[in-house]
């Protein structure tokens, strides 16, 4: 085994040794090589900085926090009725049809509440420093029905553990990744199931830490449409008309885009897609158009159950006087093991950000000149015209 590893360590040594000094390209690359080193150094001393002051906040506010509970202060009615409306604003999410009155660290609670909620509110407002007594004459509903006041609003998470969180703190991010490559180093020591396990858990806790992205957008499993999130935005000079044409012609994007095997049109709002992935891997799926406002607004998602998972919406805006358009593309997809899969895909020399630039440039190319190069060199002229019926989405990579 060990002289395996020798072998293909010898091995990696040579190629990148010749990589690097190619007499052709070598000079270029070892420059490219440092820079990039620099940067990664000044990257790290920026994070060490922000970690740093960070703990130190933290550190701080924990201090305080806990010398706080520890000795009793005298807190007004109106300072706890301040507090509660705050932790109101946490775990609920019709916070308005909530009365609240103190007398003397003692809340009396009126209005109307739903029944999933009333639990969690209850015991929140119990924990706020201040109170003594919480008197509940909630109405309680499972439903919002008929009452107003539980009309709308948003589900409020409430206070939930930094490691739940979408979003992690510098700090959150420094323990976890400290804690990932601990297990990544044990159980690459220990053979087994065990170690198998370790490795793996390793692996995703330290890449969670570091790139602060969900284990269900780094992995695709649970991450919907928003694995990975993509804003572009162009300028063609053409009327605002004759772009948002080119975009309701489906047909024509395999003649332009490099790696779109084939469209296929199936009703006024509806589109199957043939896509070319990395290492010859094809994908497929169907897309729907769920906003058309003609020359201002195109916006599509793919159906529940495709094998690449996505939506994006695209803005069309007028600009120099008319004679030019400012396309604005916003697009969220899932590629197969979600952003893993994406830098996999970027490993092996199939960047799908960099793909849908060159696609842009294409049809701008197509649009202002009349020519474009994608799977062949085509004219303007040889391309379908568009059909107002038919609307299509960008695709998405």
């Amino acid at each position: 085994m060990r002289a395996t590893w020798w072998v293909v360590g010898g091995m990696g040594l040579g190629a990148g040794l010749m990589y690097v000094a190619d007499p052709r390209s070598g000079r270029r690359r070892r420059a490219v090589a440092h820079d990039k080193a620099l940067h990664a150094v000044h990257e790290a001393e920026d994070a060490t900085c922000v970690v740093a002051r960070d703990l130190a906040h933290r550190t701080r506010g924990f201090f305080f926090e806990t010398l706080s509970r520890m000795r009793r202060e005298e807190v007004d009615d109106r300072t706890i009725e301040a507090r509660i409306r705050s932790a109101l604003g946490r775990v609920c999410s019709h916070p308005h049809a909530i009365q609240v009155s103190v007398e003397q660290g003692r809340v009396r609670l009126d209005g109307v509440v739903l029944e999933a909620e009333h639990p969690r509110i209850r015991s929140r407002i119990a924990r706020v420093r201040g109170v003594l007594e919480v008197t509940d004459h909630l109405q309680v509903f499972k439903q919002p029905g008929s009452h107003p006041e539980l009309q709308g609003g948003a589900v409020r998470p409430g206070d939930r553990p930094e490691f739940l969180q979408r979003n992690w703190s510098p700090a959150a991010r420094f323990v976890a990744s400290l804690g990932g490559v601990s297990l990544l180093t044990w159980g690459i020591s220990h053979r087994g199931v065990s170690g198998v396990a370790s490795v793996l858990i390793g692996s995703l806790l330290t890449l969670r830490g570091i790139t602060n992205i969900e284990l269900k957008r780094l992995t695709g499993v649970g991450g919907g449409r928003l694995a990975i999130e993509v804003h572009k935005d162009i300028t063609v000079h053409a009327p605002v008309e004759e772009v948002f044409g080119f975009w309701r012609a489906m047909e024509n994007f395999p003649r332009f885009m490099s790696h779109v095997e084939e469209v296929r049109t199936s009703g006024e709002d509806r589109s199957h897609w043939r896509v070319r992935g990395p290492a010859g891997t094809v994908f497929e799926w169907e897309a729907i158009v769920t906003r058309l406002i003609p020359h201002q607004v195109l916006a599509w998602k793919s159906v529940e159950g495709s094998t690449v998972e996505n939506a994006g919406i695209i803005h069309f805006e007028p600009a120099h006087d008319g004679s030019a358009t400012r396309l604005d593309i916003r697009m969220s997809y899932n590629p197969p093991a979600g952003a893993l899969g994406h830098a996999f895909a970027r490993l092996l020399g199939a960047d799908p950000k960099k793909q849908m630039d060159d696609d842009l440039m294409r049809l701008k190319s197509l649009i202002e000149t009349g020519k474009a190069t994608g799977h062949e060199t085509v004219s303007r002229e040889q391309l379908s015209p568009s059909t107002p019926e038919r609307p299509g989405p960008w695709p998405v990579h």
